[in-house]
């Protein structure tokens, strides 16, 4: 529903729901595989990070750029000498997902999901008094 170039305001909150759906799956995933030492590609999970851009020229919203791993920080060694993927000194590496820090993303991801249904439900409301008016 683009005016002039201008996406109108329900695409944008669309848009933005849709990238905040993407970005708490993959946070939750990430949540999930925090403790998998071995994966089919070999090594530790690696974290997920969604990237996400806007197309500032237009006002269209937000796109999801994509899923790309987190190479920014290294996996973490734990000492478990018993732990079958441990090397010969008895360090496991573990994954590079911090806990707290993923919860604090799905609490911001969810927040602005919540953020964006309630600029669709207020669109609604006003298309609602706007028809009421009208009759």
């Amino acid at each position: 529903m683009a005016i002039n170039g201008i996406s109108s305001s329900i695409d944008i909150a669309i848009s933005g729901l849709r990238a905040e759906s993407t970005r708490m799956n993959v946070i939750s995933a990430n949540i999930a595989n925090s403790n998998v030492t071995e994966t089919p590609d070999g090594g530790p999970y690696r974290r997920q990070d969604v990237t996400l851009a806007t197309d500032a020229e237009n006002l269209g919203g937000v796109t999801i750029q994509g899923v790309a791993g987190d190479f920014s920080t290294a996996f973490k060694e734990v000492y478990q000498p018993g732990h079958p993927q441990a090397d010969e000194n008895g360090y496991v590496r573990m994954p590079n997902v911090e806990l707290p820090i993923e919860m604090m993303n799905l609490v911001t991801a969810s927040r602005a999901y919540e953020a964006n249904a309630a600029v669709l439900k207020r669109y609604k409301n006003s298309i609602d008094v706007t028809l009421e008016l009208l009759r």
